[in-house]
């Protein structure tokens, strides 16, 4: 049986115009011979209009009773595409999560699939049925609704290819494909025809909003290809797929930046054992995620300056956690905002020398100052001016030949 699992995005059926035009691409499959599996998003901005009623019912909403509200708009949509493709003479229906089942375990907002029983799904594509079936969600031992997270849909469809063996999970999208960095940002980015998982991973963990890292980190562990391509354009996306299947001499897959970061520096800090980690503890009991850290060690030795990134809207906690940590010393506390995130990636540069190089020059030659530096296996990460970012972004493409 050959299997393709579709997955469409909120925008893709955000008007009924577009929910006719995902009708017209599923009917598409059917006419090449797939035995096709649809996983639908709810339609663009129901989920967020859900989530303000709730806010509006309490500040303190049970998260089991949000899971089963916010899991209700993938049901309409789900409803409306297996309408449009009975109207055009085709077998179909929309399943609830619950209706397969798709298990779950984990907490309310933020579980994980963990097994599909697929019969039913075969049994219905056997008899050329085309199942629309609802992402981001499931059903947990007690037989309640839970919801998969952010992504959620992309892992409901990643999942479903894995027991059902599908040849191939596409996430059609509001974008052609991933790019080598923001196009909204820099008109010039182009297009990348094949990623790996690995350069995939840090992309979107790093900046890109293609896809959610979860997503990806699913496709990776079950060695699932997946293409993202566009809903409204006829032209090919980009495959994510292992190593191994890629062939090509680029040293840089791409470029990420975020706008969503602020650094925090403690001055003057003593320099012993125990110190690090009573600072980082409770920002981790408290949920705070930390990102970039440097140490710089005084000449005497005896005092350290240490500086760290966290996200903007978890500035105002972490300065009143820091200022209540009795059990640390230091001189000056400070911070800054206006920052970027600045990120290559590639599994290019674990066999090329003089990456960093040529990214920090790049950077110099358009007077770009660096003020923390972290780096992995595939990617070399700084933090500059926001103000700079642009700058650094076509400097970095013009350095490493990612323009069109």
């Amino acid at each position: 049986m050959k299997i393709v699992v579709l997955k469409f995005g909120g925008t893709s059926v955000g008007t009924i115009k577009r929910i006719k035009k995902v009708a017209e691409i599923i009917q598409n499959y059917k006419k090449k011979n797939y035995k096709v599996v649809v996983v639908s998003s709810a339609i663009s901005g129901v989920t967020n209009e859900l989530i303000k009623k709730a806010k509006e019912i309490s500040e303190n909403f049970s998260d089991s009773e949000y899971d089963v509200l916010v899991s209700s708009g993938e049901q309409v949509a789900c409803s409306l595409i297996a309408g449009r493709l009975i109207h055009k003479g085709l077998k179909s229906r929309s399943w609830l999560a619950w209706q397969i089942p798709i298990l779950t375990d984990g907490s309310y907002k933020n579980s994980r699939i963990h097994k599909i029983n697929k019969n039913k799904i075969l049994n219905y594509l056997a008899k050329g049925g085309i199942p629309i079936i609802t992402g981001f969600q499931g059903i947990n031992n007690e037989d309640r609704v839970t919801t998969i997270g952010r992504g959620g849909s992309d892992a409901s469809a990643i999942v479903l290819a894995k027991f059902l063996k599908a040849e191939r999970c596409i996430i059609y999208t509001d974008v052609e494909g991933v790019f080598t960095t923001d196009p909204n940002k820099l008109n010039k980015a182009k297009k990348i025809k094949v990623i790996s998982y690995e350069e995939m991973l840090e992309m979107a963990s790093l900046g890109a909003k293609v896809m959610q890292p979860v997503s990806i980190q699913d496709a990776r562990l079950n060695r699932i290809d997946v293409e993202v391509k566009s809903s409204f354009i006829k032209k090919t996306g980009t495959l994510i797929t292992k190593r191994s299947n890629i062939n090509n001499n680029k040293i840089i897959t791409g470029i990420t930046f975020t706008h969503n970061d602020s650094k925090v520096t403690l001055i003057g800090v003593k320099d012993k054992p125990g110190v690090a980690a009573s600072i980082f503890k409770p920002l981790s009991r408290n949920m705070i995620n930390v990102d970039m850290v440097v140490q710089n060690i005084s000449a005497n030795g005896k005092e350290t300056d240490l500086t760290f990134t966290i996200r903007t809207e978890d500035l105002n906690k972490t300065k009143k956690i820091i200022q209540s940590n009795k059990s640390i010393n230091y001189r000056k506390l400070s911070f800054e905002k206006e920052v970027s995130k600045i990120s290559v990636i590639g599994v290019g540069m674990i066999t090329t020398p003089g990456v960093t190089f040529r990214m920090f020059q790049a950077l110099a030659n358009k007077k770009i100052n660096i003020k923390v530096i972290s780096t992995s296996e595939i990617k070399i990460s700084v933090l500059i001016d926001k103000k700079n970012t642009k700058k650094a972004l076509i400097a970095l493409h013009k350095e490493f030949r990612l323009y069109k």
